[in-house]
């Protein structure tokens, strides 16, 4: 008790020494960094910008894939895909369904890197050392539930891609498709989505992670725990190059199952064919560097957006 009768102000810190129970306060993050709805920002805006910037190539790619079905050479189909469809579509023909992907892109990925976050952190994946079978098991959880958001405008955007589709938008496919085909024919692609995925992002966020280390400590040992554009690039890089060739098979199956009719053969002996032909052929280079150029961008963009978000909380 002060002088005068009145009681001097005591501080929470001192009141928690005396006895009293600490002030409780709110709190700021779920994980430590970035909270979920920053992942969640920082996802999304990563997923738009790759597939809107990639889209024109990624409209190539689906040609090829659906082209080399009918008996053409992937390899030689580039420059002839490309010359092609600039004569006869123009370059607004490399946009078509562009719409289809603005529409998924974004809460996918805005799924797709909040549950590798959250995942992450409880399988220990933030620990000091390398932990590769937590980072690989979070990417595994994460393509699952993002691929179910993603891959119904996923078949609908690879069916506008085709030359011949006989589709004039988003909502003329959509409509078309439920009506002839059913329901399942957005999602005749998703076991095999979540197979050639699960893969992918096992290897992909496994060496990212591991890369992301060993070079923050090369590039600049003194500030290893702090971020840089150089690290995020190359490390996005070399795990998508590895991750991409572990998987280009798959990523060709996938393909021609979203561009054909649903009444179609599913069966698992129809599937494993598939891939076996698939495996048989030659990778295609291009479509690799494709996918490569994609994971840098997609990483690129989530690491930048999430330093963001983080230095604005």
């Amino acid at each position: 008790m002060a002088e005068g009768g009145f009681q001097r102000p005591v501080s929470s810190t001192a009141a928690y020494y005396e006895g009293s129970p600490p002030p409780i306060e709110s709190p700021r993050r779920s994980l430590e960094g970035p909270s979920f709805w920053q992942f969640m920002v920082a996802g999304s805006v990563a997923g738009m910008a790759e597939h809107m910037a990639m889209f024109p190539l990624d409209t190539l790619k689906t040609r090829m894939q659906v082209a080399a079905s009918t008996g053409g050479s992937l390899h030689a189909a580039v420059g002839r895909t490309f010359m092609s469809m600039m004569k006869s579509e123009g370059p607004l023909g490399f946009y078509k369904g562009i719409a289809a992907m603005g529409l998924g892109a974004g809460p996918a990925h805005a799924v797709y890197f909040s549950v590798y976050e959250v995942c992450k952190e409880k399988l220990g994946g933030n620990a000091a050392g390398h932990r590769p079978l937590a980072h690989a098991a979070a990417g595994v959880a994460a393509t699952v539930a993002s691929d179910a958001v993603l891959t119904p405008m996923d078949v609908v955007k690879q069916r506008l891609q085709l030359r011949s589709s006989p589709y004039v938008g988003v909502a003329d496919c959509m409509k078309r498709m439920a009506r002839e085909e059913g329901l399942g024919a957005f999602y005749a692609s998703y076991r095999t989505t979540v197979v050639m995925n699960a893969p992918f992002t096992a290897v992909y966020f496994s060496t990212y992670e591991a890369a992301k280390k060993i070079l923050s400590g090369m590039y600049c040992p003194e500030k290893a725990s702090e971020e840089h554009l150089f690290v995020h690039v190359t490390a996005g890089g070399a795990a998508g190059a590895l991750a991409s060739a572990v998987t280009t098979p798959l990523d060709v199956v996938k393909t021609r199952l979203q561009c054909q009719h649903a009444t179609a053969s599913m069966d698992p002996p129809y599937l494993v064919s598939k891939i076996s032909r698939a495996c048989t052929q030659p990778f295609s280079f291009e479509t690799q560097v494709i996918q490569i150029e994609r994971t840098t961008l997609v990483m690129e963009h989530y690491e930048c957006s999430r330093h963001q978000c983080r230095s604005i909380y």
